[in-house]
């Protein structure tokens, strides 16, 4: 993800820089405005393709831990500052220790929780700090944190689902190419110096074999650079806005994995959506804390034009359908809440019935695929080892006669 460093004003009259991480320049602003700064300027910082100058930070796991730990201190009574304390008690050594220092440095001097979370974004999701401002503007801290916290051990459920659906194939493709390149490199050129002192007519089949792994071996020297600049340029193509957009919009037009990508899509907005408005923020400003859990600029950008037509007065459910990659489902059940007063429980049904066909749709794919793929290999290894043995059946039947 790009890293911004920005200079910003803070609520005390403090002018202070840092580092962000965002998708893009407009997000950050956006983003830094709703929490209160002033921004002065954004400027873009540039590394090599795949490394950050952002270390440290939660992954999902840990910063539900991280959650539930916040949670138990509060509901004991404890005072902030106590249950900062107990927190930094139990922190590991690394960045995340000193930035929990400096929260409570803040709030020590009289900052509340939420202004004090929002300054690490790279730490604390925009939606997280939007969870604890409600809390603490209602009173009800502790409620908002379970919503959260059920919210997110949805989430963190159903990219496990994912990760699981893809583990699968990723690993069989990885061990069909080490065979692959394993008798390319190694069993056919010992076959291919047997056949040459034997100075034997060689089928077809075999030729063209032994003609891929010559020229595969010879120019394994030119192809493993290529392949890492290319890599690179991939990496680095991805990084920029133009390259990510062109990336999302195949992602949307590819068979199959397109449809899945918009079920992920709308299962996690209209969750996060659900957990906003539950927080008491206005619909709006859900909208747009929602809009990046899409995952893809050519929604975000559909969807940006939705929340400027709510903005003007439609309604919300004409609104979306104006973005045209909700379902007719989706639409008519955000319509009931609309008309009902229940928008955030039929947005949370909205999900869970995506959520469920996204599951429905990874089983699928796994099933299909794994017999599939395993059946590919068999037939690739075999076509190798025959076209390797045919000169060897041919010899014993000469001799045989």
């Amino acid at each position: 993800m790009p890293s911004f460093r920005c200079k910003i004003g803070t609520s005390d009259g403090r002018v202070i820089e840092r580092e962000f991480e965002a998708d893009r320049r407009e997000l950050l602003r956006e983003s830094l405005v709703e929490q209160g700064f002033f921004v002065f300027a954004i400027r873009r910082r540039f590394q090599l393709p795949g490394r950050s100058p952002l270390r440290g930070g939660f992954g999902g796991r840990r910063f539900l831990s991280f959650n539930q730990e916040l949670l138990v201190l509060i509901r004991s009574g404890l005072p902030i500052i106590k249950v900062l304390d107990t927190l930094l008690e139990r922190m590991e050594p690394g960045r995340l220790l000193e930035v929990l220092r400096e929260i409570r440095e803040d709030v020590r001097g009289g900052s509340i929780i939420s202004e004090a979370f929002g300054k690490f974004p790279q730490f604390f999701p925009h939606l997280y700090v939007a969870s604890i401002r409600a809390g603490e503007r209602t009173g009800d801290l502790p409620v908002t944190l379970t919503r959260y916290i059920a919210y997110q051990k949805r989430v963190e459920a159903i990219k496990a689902k994912v990760r699981s659906a893809s583990f699968y194939p990723i690993l069989i493709t990885i061990a069909v190419v080490a065979v692959v390149l394993f008798m390319l490199l190694y069993v056919v050129p010992t076959f291919t110096q047997i056949y040459g002192d034997a100075q034997i007519e060689l089928p077809l089949i075999t030729q063209l074999l032994i003609l891929t792994a010559e020229g595969l071996t010879k120019g394994l020297p030119i192809l493993i650079p290529l392949a890492v600049a290319a890599f690179l340029a991939v990496r680095f193509l991805l990084s920029t806005e133009k390259g990510k957009l062109l990336f999302d919009r195949w992602k949307l037009k590819a068979p199959f994995f397109g449809t899945l990508q918009i079920d992920y899509a709308l299962t996690g907005f209209c969750r996060t959506f659900s957990t906003t408005l539950v927080s008491g923020i206005p619909i709006v400003q859900a909208m747009q804390m929602s809009r990046g859990t899409l995952n893809n600029l050519i929604l975000e950008g559909k969807l940006t034009q939705s929340i400027r037509r709510v903005e003007e007065g439609t309604a919300l459910s004409a609104a979306l359908e104006q973005a045209g990659f909700f379902p007719l489902l989706a639409l008519r059940m955000i319509g009931v809440g609309e008309t009902t007063g229940a928008l955030s429980d039929m947005l949370n049904d909205v999900a869970d019935y995506y959520e469920a066909e996204l599951e429905r749709r990874l089983d699928r794919l796994t099933t299909m695929i794994e017999p599939l793929m395993m059946v590919g290999m068999g037939l690739l290894v075999a076509g190798i080892v025959v076209a390797m043995y045919i000169p060897i059946f041919q010899l014993a039947g000469t001799a045989a006669r």
